[in-house]
């Protein structure tokens, strides 16, 4: 037997549908993020490791940019909450001395801009991460933004142990204080440090 719907049910879940393709349409829907054709907030970081068991396959890096200020960015259909644009950049790190390693970022990569018609949207850093590679598992230390425009220097220290898992696919980012491990000796450091580099 069939069943037959009832107008008002049809009408409900045709507004289902149309709403449900807006949201795709609205999530798909990229703003044309541009590079800032003049940046001038340089910062210059510097890794240097300390005591590493052994060298790396690779060292490499990477920058997270984020809007800062939400009320620019539309809400997110049914979701209601906001998501600001982000973008993952990568950053190279150049020997510069045993064991030394310098890298150059700008603070205002990314262009401010009334991205969605919501006022200026404002981009801000993250953080910075270096990536001591071997074999496929990642030692990973980071500075966050306020280290950075502050000129702080942080460290963090590895097991050395961490060294010798080339063949997990895995990251370590490491500890504020080698006393966190149970053979605090038995470890190495990698400390990165932030300056301000005017163009």
């Amino acid at each position: 037997m069939k069943t037959r719907l009832k107008p008002a049910y049809i009408a409900f879940i045709s507004l289902l549908l149309i709403l449900s393709t807006y949201a795709c349409g609205a999530s798909m829907k990229k703003p044309d993020i541009k590079l800032n054709p003049n940046p001038r907030m340089r910062y210059e970081i510097t890794m240097t490791i300390h005591g590493a068991p052994g060298p790396f396959d690779r060292i490499e890096g990477s920058i997270d940019y984020k809007v800062g200020n939400p009320a620019s960015v539309p809400l997110t259909p049914f979701s209601g909450a906001t998501v600001e644009p982000q973008r993952h950049e990568t950053v190279e790190f150049r020997k510069v001395g045993e064991n030394v390693y310098k890298a150059e970022i700008y603070a205002d990569m990314f262009l401010d801009e009334d991205y969605f018609g919501q006022g200026v949207c404002h981009w801000v850093v993250e953080g910075l991460s270096a990536d001591l590679i071997v074999g496929s598992h990642n030692l990973s230390p980071a500075i966050f933004r306020d280290d950075i425009f502050s000129g702080a220097t942080i460290t963090r220290y590895f097991a050395n142990i961490s060294y010798t898992f080339r063949d997990r696919s895995s990251i370590d980012i490491g500890s504020s204080d080698p006393k966190d491990y149970k053979r605090p000796d038995d470890t190495f450091s990698v400390t990165l440090s932030s300056t301000e580099s005017f163009p």
